[in-house]
């Protein structure tokens, strides 16, 4: 083991340029770090903003994904807030500041616990919440109810220092003291690497072992071949080399992409990424990597049809979001593995299909070398290697203002 991380170590540092890629469906859950001790709060000064990057950069809250409308199909993503510790100014009086995001709403009801904790008798108040009619800047994270613009019940100008302080302690993603008015304060999308689906696919989806039979990805083990596709669309049983997640007890939420012939259902984390296509081609061709989360009913994937011994592709009935135990996220040679009969990436985050298999070159380096022996493995969590391309991503981005560059990077890639 000491020789695969040394090993590793030599090359892993082109990947941390690719660092997103490496979380598998994302930390989901949350990175968790260690208790800290007790310390003093540091309020923000005026104009300054944290973390020290621009707001919607993958180091902050994201990029922009459109803006949502109540006719929309991702209208289905805010959710009210009637947290009586909250005050919603709510001028339009149409409850449109009540809505958003279900992670804004988590972290806004922190930030409201913070703020009677720091001062007795005192509310949050929240000024802007959602925004459909359209009176922000363009691409506004206010459009899509990730990001509120909040001050104190009593509107002491002299607390909003602390109380920007107290929201980045509640966990928002970027934290900015706009204005002498109010605090900006907003968060990462729902699907995207820090949101808290995680996972990749449930304990119970199956896969397809190489001299038949099936398994689910909660008995699946390193070493094992299962089935999958090449790059050039060929089926192959490929060597799953290790489980970039495994969380065999945690509950989440799942889109369900049912197909039509044959009848499928796939269970994914939102940020998985799966083939899609607009027409009934054969994989590789029109086919491109694309987060669970954008799948649509109409669109086409790709399927293992056993009748005909072959991978073809199948129409997406319909799309729905449900709960399943279990977080796996397997990875295998290729890439690519079947889940419950459909076609899938192993990566997500970054819809890079071979940006996100090149950040893993040293992993399968190390298995080509070795070989691929059956073992055992009951570990749980994230595997060292994703772990420790955060890490240094984390340091590497948190200490250099690199984020433009890296984003330019993958606009051209």
């Amino acid at each position: 083991m000491a020789a695969a991380r040394l090993l590793c170590a030599l090359l892993v540092l082109p990947a941390v340029i690719l660092w997103p890629t490496a979380l598998a469906c994302g930390p989901g859950r949350g990175y968790r770090a260690r208790r800290r001790f007790a310390r003093k709060l540091t309020p923000l000064v005026y104009k300054q903003f944290v973390p020290n990057v621009a707001e919607k950069t993958l180091g902050a809250s994201g990029r922009y994904e459109g803006k949502i409308s109540r006719s929309s199909e991702r209208f289905k993503e805010l959710m009210p807030n009637y947290n009586p510790d909250i005050m919603f100014k709510d001028e339009e009086n149409t409850g449109a500041d009540r809505l958003m995001t279900q992670r804004c709403k988590d972290r806004l009801n922190a930030l409201a616990i913070s703020v009677m904790n720091q001062w007795p008798g005192v509310k949050l108040r929240v000024t802007e919440g959602w925004d459909e009619d359209g009176n922000h800047s363009d691409e506004s994270l206010h459009y899509e109810g990730r990001a509120v613009d909040v001050t104190t019940s009593d509107r002491d100008r002299a607390k909003y220092g602390m109380l920007a302080r107290l929201a980045v302690e509640a966990g928002f993603d970027w934290v900015y003291y706009e204005s002498k008015a109010h605090i900006h304060c907003s968060v990462k999308a729902e699907n995207s690497m820090a949101a808290r689906t995680g996972g990749c696919f449930p304990g119970a989806s199956m896969v397809r072992l190489q001299g038949g039979g099936m398994r689910t990805l909660r008995d699946l083990r390193p070493g094992e071949r299962v089935l999958a596709v090449d790059a050039v669309g060929r089926p192959v049983f490929s060597p799953v080399l290790l489980f970039l997640d495994r969380q065999p007890t945690t509950l989440l939420r799942f889109h369900d992409i049912e197909t039509v012939d044959p009848p499928r259902h796939l269970f994914a984390s939102a940020k998985h990424l799966l083939y899609t296509s607009p027409n009934a081609t054969r994989f590789p061709r029109g086919f491109v990597a694309t987060f669970a989360a954008r799948v649509l009913p109409g669109d086409f994937v790709t399927v293992w049809d056993e009748a005909g011994a072959e991978m073809r592709a199948t129409l997406v009935r319909s799309v729905a979001t449900r709960e399943q135990h279990g977080a796996f996220a397997p990875l295998s040679a290729e890439g690519t593995v079947v889940v419950n009969d459909v076609l899938v990436s192993c990566y997500a985050v970054l819809e890079g299909q071979r940006l996100a298999h090149w950040v893993f070159a040293p992993v399968r380096l190390w298995h080509a070398l070795r070989g691929h022996p059956v073992v055992a493995d009951n570990s749980t969590g994230v595997h060292w290697y994703p772990r420790l391309l955060h890490g240094l991503a984390r340091t590497f981005f948190g200490r250099l203002s690199f984020q433009p560059l890296y984003e330019s990077y993958l606009e051209v890639m």
